[in-house]
C-alpha cells in the first residue's frame, strides 16, 4: 500500500499517531518515529491557549530537533479562535499539518459542547472547519479533523460531519468507531468507517481496535481507509510502528522483544524526556508508562513499585539491571486492549438542551483546558 496524501503533505507509511495528553510529548514522538515512518501528532491544545500565549499551552508546543513534520491536534469551540490559533501555528511554529479534534468523549469537554459532542451542531463545526482552513491556506498546510461516530447510537454524526469536513476544505477525516457514550469500551464498529468512506470523496482514516500491525491491514482491507490513527495500542509498545511500517510495504512482522530489549526502550523513552524535560522532570514522566512496558511480563511488585518511582536515570539503570533480559515477550498480551476502557455511559453530559436542535451555532460555548487520550 502507497503512503498517506493529505493536501501537500506526503506520508511515507498511512500510520498516524494519535495525540495523547501527557503521552505524545516531543520525546515520545521522536522515540516513536524511530521506530518507523508515520504522521506523529502533538498532545491536543486549545485554541484559546494559543492566542492567549498561555505558558502550559506554549509549553506543550515543543518540538525535537529531529522532527521532520510538525503536527499539532487543536481544541475548540470558536470559529475565530480556532482560525487565530491555527494561523500562529502555521506563522511562528512552522506546523505543516493541523488536526481539529471533535472527538473527545470526557465529561468536562462534552458538557461544554465542545469535543465529541460539537458536530451534532453542523452549522458552528462548518464555521470552525471553514476558519481553520482559510487560516492555514496561505501557509498551504492541510486541515484535518477527527471525530466519532456520534454522541450516541440514537445520535450520530459521523456522516453529516464528512460532508461538511469535504464541502469546508479539509484534507481528511479521522473516524473513531465508537460513539461518545462508549468512550473507550467495547469495540470500535469498524462498520461506520467503511460508510464513511463511501460518503466522501476526501481520505478517511480509521481510527479503533488497532492492537497489532495485522489489525491496521485488517481495518484497511475491510473498510477502505487511506490509513490509520493507532492510540492506545502503542502504549509501552512504541515498536509497533517498526511493524506498522514492515506490514504497510508488504512484510508480516510482528515485533516480539525479550525483556532486556523492552529495559533498553524504556532507557531511551527516559532518556529523552530527560532531553526535553530535565532529568528530574523527565524521570517522573516516565513512572506513568512502566505498567505500560512491563505488561504480561514476570516482573515482581517490588520491582515494578521503585520503578514507578524512579527518581534519576542512574537509579533507573540499577533497576533495569535487576529485570531478567531474557525472558520472552508475553505473547499472551497480542491483540489485548491497552490503556484505558472503562464502561459506557448511560448519559453523554451535554450542554442544556444541546440536543434540540442540530444547526445552531452553540453561542455562549466556553473552551477550558482539556485532557484526552485519544485511541
Amino acid at each position: 500500500m502507497s503512503g498517506l496524501t493529505l493536501g501537500p503533505l506526503q506520508v511515507a507509511t498511512p500510520v498516524v499517531l494519535a495525540p495523547m495528553a501527557g503521552i505524545t510529548n516531543a520525546a515520545y514522538r521522536r522515540l516513536c518515529a524511530e521506530q518507523g515512518a508515520g504522521l506523529y501528532v502533538c498532545e491536543m491544545i486549545t485554541s484559546r491557549g494559543v492566542v492567549e500565549r498561555d505558558q502550559h499551552t506554549l509549553d506543550m508546543l515543543v518540538f525535537d530537533e529531529r522532527e521532520t513534520t510538525r503536527s499539532v491536534q487543536l481544541y475548540g469551540t470558536d470559529p475565530v479562535y480556532v482560525g487565530k490559533a491555527t494561523e500562529i501555528l502555521c506563522a511562528e511554529y512552522g506546523v505543516a499539518h493541523v488536526d481539529l479534534n471533535f472527538g473527545c468523549p470526557v465529561p468536562k469537554v462534552t458538557r461544554k459542547g465542545g469535543g465529541g459532542a460539537l458536530p451534532w451542531k453542523r452549522q458552528l463545526l462548518g464555521e470552525i472547519l471553514e476558519h481553520a482552513v482559510a487560516a492555514a491556506a496561505p501557509y498551504d498546510v492541510p486541515v484535518t479533523m477527527k471525530t466519532r461516530i456520534g454522541i450516541d447510537e440514537e445520535h450520530q454524526t459521523y456522516l453529516d460531519a464528512g460532508r461538511i469536513a469535504q464541502e469546508s476544505g479539509v484534507a481528511a477525516i479521522a473516524l473513531h468507531g465508537r460513539t461518545v457514550a462508549q468512550a473507550y469500551s467495547g469495540s470500535a464498529d469498524w462498520s461506520a468507517i467503511a460508510r464513511l468512506v463511501e460518503h466522501v470523496d476526501i481520505p478517511v482514516l480509521g481510527n479503533g481496535d488497532i492492537w497489532e500491525a495485522a489489525d491496521a491491514l485488517r481495518m484497511v482491507a475491510e473498510t477502505g481507509c487511506a490509513g490509520v490513527v493507532v492510540g492506545r495500542g502503542c502504549l509501552g509498545r512504541p515498536w509497533l510502528f517498526r511493524d506498522l511500517a514492515a506490514a504497510f510495504d508488504g512484510t508480516e512482522v510482528a515485533t516480539l522483544p525479550r525483556l532486556g530489549e523492552v529495559a533498553a526502550m524504556m532507557r531511551r523513552h527516559t532518556e529523552l524526556l530527560a532531553h526535553h524535560l530535565g532529568e528530574e522532570r523527565g524521570c517522573t514522566e516516565f513512572r506513568k508508562h512502566v505498567s505500560w512496558y512491563l505488561k504480561g511480563f514476570a516482573a515482581g511488585g517490588e520491582l515494578r513499585r521503585s520503578l514507578a518511582m524512579v527518581s534519576s536515570l542512574a537509579e533507573l539503570d540499577a533497576l533495569l539491571e535487576r529485570l531478567d533480559p531474557d525472558e520472552p515477550f508475553p505473547v499472551s498480551e497480542l491483540g489485548a486492549p491497552r490503556g484505558r476502557q472503562g464502561s459506557p455511559r448511560d448519559r453523554v453530559a451535554l450542554p442544556e438542551g444541546w440536543l434540540d436542535d442540530t444547526d445552531g451555532t452553540g453561542c455562549g460555548l466556553t473552551e477550558d483546558a482539556v485532557e484526552t487520550t485519544g485511541g
